[in-house]
């Protein structure tokens, strides 16, 4: 079959056509598939961008961790540095309070120990004035009452002169006058509270003719010499209630019988009995033993 050269034509073109169409067709696909590539290799630079930010922000974060983490090793450091260098210095600050208080504590103790001390010195002067002015007024009493007392003295014993010159005026007066008596009218108290010794006197006396008056002890005299006066009085020393000093100074005392004789006789010896007896008012102090012969030699030497 025979083509027509029109047809051919048309065939031609439309091969043609198909060929434009399919090398469109491939370059459209195949620019696709570089858009496809192209996007795919965006992409994977994209993703390859985005790792590497990620890892370098990763790295930045690490890093800056890491940073924050010196950094806040460096700040507790710091802090603790710190810390301590408060702790230290309130510490510092609390020992110098406290060694403040103490001064302060010390101070005042000294304080009060000066203010007490000086008190106590105070009082203690004043006390040792007082203490002066007590002892001056006291020597002053002392030295007036002195005063007063040794005129009181002088008085009294001008008074006991006086009163002693006017007993013995008394007694002078009231002695009777001697009128010489014989043994048989003369009257001889002996006083004794030795029974053996008022006998063997008695009897001695009795032998003389002297008339005898006998006395158990010193009160048992005194009360027979109220009622009638001997006119001479033989006294022992040592005698219950009243002895022979007490008596020979009542004997002494009482102006009636002021001027009775007295002998006292005794065992004791010495200057300090012969002083209290002549004290008392004894006439003649007599040891025992005595002679006899002496003793009534005694008695007429005293009546006479």
């Amino acid at each position: 079959m025979q083509t027509r050269p029109g047809a051919e034509v048309t065939h031609m073109n439309f091969y043609l056509l198909l060929a434009i169409i399919a090398a469109l067709l491939l370059g459209l696909i195949w620019y696709r598939l570089n858009l496809e590539r192209e996007r795919q290799k965006a992409e994977e630079e994209e993703a390859r961008r985005a790792a590497a930010t990620a890892a370098r922000l990763a790295t930045e974060r690490e890093t800056a961790e890491a940073a924050a983490r010196l950094a806040a090793k460096r700040e507790a450091a710091e802090a603790a540095k710190i810390a301590a260098r408060l702790a230290a210095e309130r510490e510092a600050a609390e020992a110098a309070r406290l060694a403040a208080e103490r001064e302060a504590a010390r101070l005042a103790t000294e304080r009060e120990a000066a203010r007490l001390a000086a008190a106590e010195a105070a009082q203690f002067a004043a006390e040792r004035e007082a203490a002066e002015a007590a002892r001056l007024a006291a020597e002053r009493e002392a030295a007036e009452a002195a005063r007063r007392e040794a005129e009181a003295a002088r008085l009294a014993a001008e008074r006991e002169a006086a009163e002693r010159e006017a007993a013995e005026a008394a007694r002078l007066a009231a002695i009777p006058p001697k009128v010489p008596k014989t043994p048989e009218q003369t009257v001889v108290m002996i006083a004794d509270d030795s029974k053996v010794v008022r006998i063997k006197t008695g009897r001695l006396l009795s032998q003389n003719r002297y008339q005898v008056a006998m006395a158990e002890d010193g009160l048992d005299a005194a009360k027979q010499i109220e009622n009638q006066l001997p006119d001479i009085l033989i006294t022992d020393v040592d005698m219950p209630g009243m002895d022979g000093f007490e008596l020979s100074r009542h004997v002494r005392n009482t102006a009636r019988s002021a001027h009775i004789p007295i002998i006292m006789i005794t065992s004791h010896t010495g200057a300090a009995i012969a002083d209290r007896a002549g004290g008392a008012g004894v006439n003649v102090l007599l040891g025992k033993p005595y002679p006899e012969e002496e003793l009534i030699a005694q008695i007429q030497r005293l009546l006479n």
